[in-house]
């Protein structure tokens, strides 16, 4: 298999590369089975340099092994790049029969959808509503093999015009720009579950709505999943206990960042920001959200956990890629529920207890957290806070 020129994880021409990978660190809070953690950028967008080459160019050697997936594969990172195209772009929908399982459940910004028709009924109208759409993928984060299967984080952003008709009403003729993360865990080229945030609260901003208006008028919209129910104790701790306490000693970058996770958004430890980011920090979030530095994201941290003073967060997934020398990108998928009991930016307290999550993606270098990119279903959580209270008998 090919081998890594040095420095930069690029393959050399004409020959086979040999790539690195680690078991995963297991956690207490990691419920997923070991899996082998590439580590080194050998099969990347970064070392394909010109992804949409690979994407005019198809087929080629194969980089890795994957048992089941179409010839014309050359490793992971090509899988998801190539059908992902191939179904946007190209509007090959019908691929969908090829490349994903009959019975693939897939979570979204507002809820979950079960079955393969169901994933093909949504591209559709998601194509009609934009049909010039461009997607351009900016990173690629994996890990797997092709026994136990292939973890992908897909991040990339759309570009289209909205000249049909979509889920918000008629075209506005409006231009979007959108960040999107997709992950999916795939095996024998059929992907199976997928988690993927479209980033709708500035994807509705971008149309011209109000989102909060938007969010109030939708509210009674929003699926079973997050209804009004009964609601326990937000399980930070027990009882009147403290946080968990992650060993500190745990060497390795899983453990890096669950542990500032945990300590920073569990444990309200806000010098970790000081720490453990670099001093020019940059942070995407959603909503089109822009921040630079430790201090604005500390005031970032700062304002959620004024509004939901109770709230708990959750590291539900994590894989990475990388090295200490080359830096490392890693890839979280994380839940934050709480109550709305403080005041900020989602308008004045309800008193309802909410369910966040979102994709993240983190680069680390030269031991610190230099650049954040998150979505998550910021407008579900306005539609939450909005639900029409339903009045029983």
């Amino acid at each position: 298999m090919p081998e890594a020129e040095p420095g930069n994880g690029t393959p050399a021409p004409d020959r086979v590369i040999e790539v690195r990978t680690a078991p995963a660190t297991l956690s207490t809070a990691s419920p997923m089975p070991r899996r082998p953690m590439p580590e080194d950028f050998a099969i990347s967008l970064r070392a394909l340099r010109a992804p949409d080459q690979r994407i005019n160019r198809p087929g080629g050697e194969r980089r890795q092994p994957m048992r089941g997936y179409e010839d014309t594969f050359t490793d992971i990172v090509d899988f998801i790049l190539r059908v992902t195209h191939r179904i946007w772009e190209e509007k090959a929908v019908g691929y969908l029969y090829e490349h994903y399982a009959h019975n693939a459940r897939v979570l979204h910004d507002a809820g979950s959808t079960y079955g393969r028709e169901a994933v093909i009924e949504a591209t559709t109208a998601f194509l009609a509503a934009f049909p010039d759409m461009r997607l351009y993928a900016d990173d690629i984060v994996w890990c797997g093999d092709e026994d136990v299967g292939f973890w992908t984080s897909h991040r990339l952003t759309l570009v289209g015009h909205n000249t049909g008709w979509s889920v918000w009403g008629p075209p506005t003729g409006r231009r979007i720009n959108l960040m999107v993360i997709a992950d999916c865990h795939s095996r024998e080229n059929r992907i199976d579950d997928e988690f993927v945030s479209h980033n709708v609260s500035s994807l509705v901003r971008q149309l011209g709505h109000d989102v909060h208006a938007t969010a109030r008028r939708t509210a009674a919209e929003l699926p079973a999943p997050f209804a009004e129910g009964p609601a326990g104790d937000v399980e930070r701790f027990i009882g009147q206990g403290s946080p968990e306490r992650l060993d500190p000693d745990e060497p390795g970058i899983e453990a890096f960042v669950r542990r500032t996770l945990h300590e920073l958004w569990n444990w309200r430890l806000f010098d970790r920001v000081q720490e453990r980011y670099a001093p020019a920090f940059r942070f995407h979030g959603p909503t089109d959200r822009e921040l630079f530095g430790r201090a604005d994201f500390t005031a970032h941290v700062l304002a959620v956990l004024t509004m939901f003073p109770d709230a708990a967060h959750r590291v539900d997934d994590l894989y990475w890629m990388g090295n200490e020398r080359d830096g490392y990108t890693v890839a979280v998928r994380w839940s934050l529920t709480g109550t709305h009991r403080g005041p900020g930016p989602y308008g004045p307290p309800t008193g309802r207890r909410v369910h966040q999550w979102g994709l993240t993606h983190l680069a680390i270098r030269d031991g610190v957290i230099a650049e954040e990119w998150t979505v998550s279903n910021e407008f579900a959580v306005l539609q939450q806070l909005h639900r029409p209270l339903e009045v029983t008998a």
